[in-house]
């Protein structure tokens, strides 16, 4: 029996913020529950001190676009990024979700072919394209 005012406070535990490899496999992942379509991911490691991987992704239409970019937020909020920072869901033609060491770019198909984010970041290399 303890006596009142001794007893310690539960330790709490710390989740550990994922590093930017499993953050893309859950990001992918995510993508790959909603059926995002066209997923390429581009490798930014030494071409940009701002994050490590930008994947570009679609959705069919408006609606679509927003369901994975609530999706993906949602994941990255419960496996420990405090909030990741998003924009774009009043329109939903483009979602932009950016956890720090992935960046995610959630496109309608027109949007996404008007500005060509994958020609412009992966000029030098070819962009890993996911099969579907």
């Amino acid at each position: 029996m303890s006596r009142a005012g001794t007893e310690k406070p539960p330790i709490a535990v710390l989740k550990a913020r994922p590093d930017a490899e499993e953050t893309l496999n859950l990001i992918l992942s995510r993508l790959d529950d909603m059926k995002a379509e066209e997923t390429v991911t581009i490798d930014l490691r030494g071409k940009s001190s701002m994050t490590d991987y930008m994947v570009v992704t679609s959705g069919r239409v408006n609606r679509h676009v927003g369901a994975i970019a609530e999706n993906v937020a949602k994941g990255l909020k419960e496996s420990g990024l405090d909030a990741p920072h998003v924009e774009g869901f009043p329109n939903c033609d483009w979602v932009l979700i950016d956890s720090g060491d992935v960046i995610v770019h959630v496109f309608r198909p027109e949007v996404r072919e008007f500005y060509n984010l994958e020609k412009m970041w992966a000029s030098d290399q070819p962009a890993k394209k996911k099969a579907r």
